[in-house]
């Protein structure tokens, strides 16, 4: 995965198409009485906080160090990243499977149902603006990984949320509108309620893994194994340095990082010449990667040998 992160225009145009999508479903689900549409509508506002939060979380992110938080505050954004997943876990699929259930047990026939399926290829359209727009930029940033393994790489939570809530409305309109059309041929309201807990079981799979990815990225996830290697490589090449040991890396936001590591200089330097080692491998790391905002260099004697043992 690159340093691209996701922009504030995608964030802005998932904000905007959700509260449309959000108002246009709550109209229809008054007007036609369907479940699933409800249940939609529901989505779209906890979507539109989502996004709401993540521009929140991405700008406390920026904020500089001071002395109770001498790091930084990237890791605001990957808190915010949590609380989303658990949003659209607990208020996205515990509502739409609770108003399933209720549906099912006290069926209620929709009405105009062709008010509901508008409103649905409207929704459709602009989920799919918005889809468009995470997907452009996600895809500048996974490179040549594959989808599944860039988001398990991803170290920028909006870039990934953004385009797996989208993908999980998507295709939870598609069952809201495959719910209303049984409901509609049959006669029986009980598959608008069933769609609405398939709603609730996609939003539910897709809160999981948004929680599994954020969760490692809040306690700490090391960067890109290459970026490691090229930092390793860096120390090796300077003149005075015998052996690189551990280099251990920390992702404190998409573009913050902090390096340590444990280098072994010859024994006959002078401790100004180490010093000297030491700036220009920060200097050029700083140079190379802007991500790596901090890097420590460990004088530690046989480094290499010890980390091979």
């Amino acid at each position: 995965m690159s340093a691209h992160t996701t922009s504030t225009r995608t964030l802005v145009v998932a904000l905007l198409a959700n509260l449309g999508i959000a108002v246009s479903k709550f109209v229809a689900a008054a007007i036609t009485g369907s479940s699933a549409m409800l249940t939609e509508g529901v989505h779209s506002v906890v979507d539109s906080t989502n996004q709401l939060l993540l521009m929140w979380g991405r700008r406390a992110a920026k904020k500089p160090p001071d002395t109770l938080h001498p790091f930084g505050y990237g890791r605001e954004l990957y808190f915010w990243s949590f609380v989303v997943a658990v949003l659209v876990f607990s208020l996205g699929a515990g509502v739409s499977v609770y108003e399933g259930i209720i549906h099912i047990a006290n069926p209620e026939e929709a009405v105009s149902p062709l008010i509901a399926y508008a409103v649905l290829v409207v929704a459709f359209l602009l989920e799919g603006w918005s889809t468009v727009e995470a997907f452009g930029d996600f895809k500048k940033a996974k490179g040549t990984l594959g989808w599944f393994a860039a988001v398990r790489a991803s170290k920028d939570p909006p870039a990934f949320i953004v385009l797996l809530e989208n993908g999980a409305a998507m295709a939870g309109i598609i069952a809201a509108a495959i719910g209303l059309a049984l409901s509609q041929w049959t006669g029986n309201p009980f598959y608008d309620g069933a769609a609405s807990i398939v709603i609730g079981i996609i939003l539910g799979v897709t809160a999981a893994l948004l929680a599994y990815e954020s969760k490692g990225l809040l306690i700490g996830e090391a960067a890109d194994p290459a970026l490691v290697r090229s930092l390793h490589q860096l120390a090796c090449d300077q003149p005075g340095v015998v052996g690189v040991g551990q280099v251990l890396t920390v992702h404190s936001s998409p573009d913050q990082i902090t390096v340590m590591m444990n280098v072994d200089f010859r024994d006959d330097m002078l401790a100004g010449e180490v010093e000297r080692i030491v700036c220009r491998v920060e200097d050029e790391a700083r140079e190379r990667w802007p991500a790596v905002r901090r890097l420590y260099v460990r004088p530690m004697q046989g480094a290499a040998h010890r980390t091979r043992h």
